[in-house]
């Protein structure tokens, strides 16, 4: 494997932690418009649930229970951009869908040849509207309503799951499980939980050295160490475990699932024909098709189907200077209906506008800032500020966690 092959896997793995905010960001880094279709390796974007938790408001914990969130969050449906702050400090939001939350991360080196990517959190505080530091936990997923968090404490893989309350900071409760958890995705309706189980941390990371003498850390890659999936039920707090072991060998070590729109299959990112090919379960671990509206998705692209379900986000499809665009398709016979602006399609904020990644203006490296693009519309409204890339991974500096407000 030569070191432009390297960085693209590794990037697809440490950018959709949290995200499908990375599938891509490789191919522009090292100037490659063509993608190759050996090796496409995406983990889920929730990630595309965890990186982008999308759904109806659900109940936090206590049905009445009063809520403290300022009008701005809680009812909100304007924009709040802050196109000059990087990592952001103040609430970003545009109609439905708000950053909920963003991640850091760093290499923990465990021995001089292998380390653990650790991510850190900023959670949104509903009370202020800001972002606060939260370094308790290695993984986050936020609920449909950005009430509650599920979360996993700091040493993967967990053997219980935190309802946090993002209110108070607290964790309102525990939901104990049988198998060790190392990745969360919530139900689009967020009354339930997919937590993918593994044998081993699925974060651990070798250093790699390439033939230009680079030496990055990278995904482990070999069989993955996935066992299977708990499907949890939020409010009472039950959890069914069944064993669904990685099919594919020369594969990242995280193969997180996801749930499909009406949350009654789970999918998860296989090696495949085409980027971000897909595999569909029932909840008893069998193989099945994938429902009609969702087969031509993808698991690197988070927004996937908009909220009435008639059109579907995929993935790039072109770019000019200073400009990306990404395809919008009939989610029913795969046929191209336009194209919008942004080169990471992140989540649906109506019908018509969606919240992307999309590159920084002018020359130089890539730099992906969120922004708020318009189907049938050329313009751009910049969110946040630019997220530059770090050395250590080549990962880069800070990725977004956005939820249904």
């Amino acid at each position: 494997m030569n070191v432009e092959e390297l960085v693209r896997d590794s990037l697809r793995e440490l950018a959709a932690e949290q995200t499908p905010a990375g599938p891509g960001y490789a191919d522009r880094v090292l100037g490659v418009r063509r993608r190759r279709r050996t090796r496409r390796i995406a983990t889920v974007a929730a990630a595309t649930a965890a990186v982008v938790a999308v759904g109806i408001a659900v109940p936090l914990l206590d049905a009445g229970r009063e809520d403290v969130r300022p009008a701005s969050v809680l009812d909100g449906r304007g924009t709040s951009a802050h196109p000059d702050q990087s990592p952001p400090r103040d609430l970003i939001a545009a109609g439905d869908v708000a950053l909920a939350a963003y991640s850091t991360s760093r290499i923990v080196p465990q021995t001089k040849s292998r380390g653990v990517a650790e991510r850190t959190y900023w959670l949104l505080d509903p009370k202020t509207g800001r972002y606060e530091k939260d370094d308790r936990w290695s993984f986050v997923a936020v609920a449909p309503g950005i009430t509650t968090a599920a979360v996993l404490e700091r040493n993967l893989p967990a053997r219980r799951i935190g309802l946090l309350d993002l209110a108070t900071g607290e964790v309102e409760r525990w939901i104990p499980v049988d198998h060790g958890v190392g990745g969360l995705a919530y139900s689009y309706d967020g009354r339930k939980l997919v937590a993918t189980t593994y044998d081993d941390n699925p974060d651990l990371r070798i250093r790699q050295t390439g033939g230009d003498g680079a030496v990055p850390w990278v995904p482990e890659f070999g069989e993955s160490s996935r066992s299977g999936f708990h499907v949890v039920d939020v409010a009472s707090g039950t959890a069914s475990w069944t064993g669904v072991r990685s099919g594919s060998r020369d594969i990242n070590s995280r193969q997180d699932f996801a749930f499909s729109r009406t949350g009654d299959l789970v999918y998860t990112p296989v090696i495949g024909p085409r980027d971000g090919s897909q595999q569909f379960y029932d909840l008893d671990g069998n193989k099945v098709a994938a429902p009609a509206n969702e087969r031509h998705l993808r698991t690197d692209v988070g927004a996937r189907l908009s909220p009435d379900g008639s059109l579907a986000a995929t993935g790039l499809s072109k770019e000019v200077p200073d400009k990306s665009y990404s395809s919008i398709r009939d989610p029913l016979t795969g046929k191209e209906i336009t194209k919008v602006r942004g080169a990471e399609l992140l989540a649906w904020v109506d019908e018509k506008r969606l919240i992307a990644q999309e590159r920084t203006a002018g020359k130089g490296l890539y730099r992906p800032r969120l922004v708020l693009v318009t189907i049938g519309s050329d313009d751009v409204e910049w969110l946040s500020g630019p997220s530059a890339q770090k050395d250590e991974d080549l990962s880069y500096e800070w990725q977004p966690v956005l939820a249904r407000r």
